[in-house]
């Protein structure tokens, strides 16, 4: 059996519970060892033998997964965040659906909602925005079309971007072209909720600016959006003049 577990967003103990006691019963741990944080590896029992993808293809993996099944080991797949995003996680479940080898998926806190714990931030604001994009500029890796960062910055909605700190000169400039204004706030996370994270907080206008100074190439986040300025309207959830469920507006 396989078990594809997300690590959390950094911070060793925010990892779920499951993910832990996963850790913990394996004989065989396959982890992403350029992103996730080596303190998870510790809930590990002595013996696990460990593995790190960050050296291996996708073949590779495969083998030390088929090479543990036969011998009736249990391995746990250990992604950085939440493998449901950017954890090529699909190729993988192909592959043991087609080699008949039994999985299933522990989520994990992604590294979108550890930066906004860390910038103590509500991506969704009453009258500001409703929607979340998650995205990643187009490098080496291409996008759709239809997901450019141009089209998606139209929306002027909150946007998150994974996978982009290196790609910021491009990037400023499209989201200006689609259309969020040079004075939008933005927030660089530098490894959220590790021990050594780093906050930068600019403009779009002075985002490549501020990344290129401060030296971030790689394991940030991008976040872009209102959500981060003054102004919002409070929520009619707790409104005393709004009747919900569970309670009668005051009259």
């Amino acid at each position: 059996m396989v078990h594809f577990v997300g690590a959390g967003c950094g911070a060793a103990d925010l990892i779920t519970l499951r993910g832990a006691r996963l850790l913990g019963e394996a004989d065989v741990v396959i982890y992403a060892g350029s992103l996730v944080n080596p303190e998870v590896l510790e809930y590990t029992r002595p013996g696990c033998a460990l593995y790190d993808s960050a050296k291996m293809t996708l073949e590779q993996v495969l083998a030390i997964i088929q090479e543990a099944e036969a011998a009736g080991k249990m391995t746990v797949r250990l992604h950085s965040g939440d493998s449901s995003i950017y954890g090529a996680v699909r190729e993988q479940f192909d592959q043991l659906d087609r080699l008949g080898i039994d999985y299933d998926v522990c989520p994990g806190v992604s590294a979108f909602c550890g930066a906004a714990a860390s910038l103590k931030a509500e991506y969704t604001l009453p009258d500001v925005s409703q929607t979340v994009i998650i995205t990643r500029t187009a490098g080496r890796t291409s996008v759709p079309e239809s997901e450019s960062i141009q089209s998606l910055a139209a929306h002027r909605s909150t946007m998150v971007l994974f996978l982009s700190t290196n790609l910021t000169e491009k990037l400023q400039t499209q989201l200006m072209e689609g259309g969020y204004p040079g004075k939008t706030p933005v927030a660089v996370v530098y490894k959220a909720t590790w021990p050594d994270e780093k906050i930068f907080r600019c403009t779009v206008e002075s985002l490549h600016k501020t990344v290129k100074e401060n030296g971030l190439t790689r394991t940030a986040l991008i976040i872009v959006g209102d959500c981060m300025g003054e102004k919002y309207q409070r929520s009619r959830l707790y409104d005393p003049e709004f009747s919900t469920l569970f309670r009668e507006a005051d009259r």
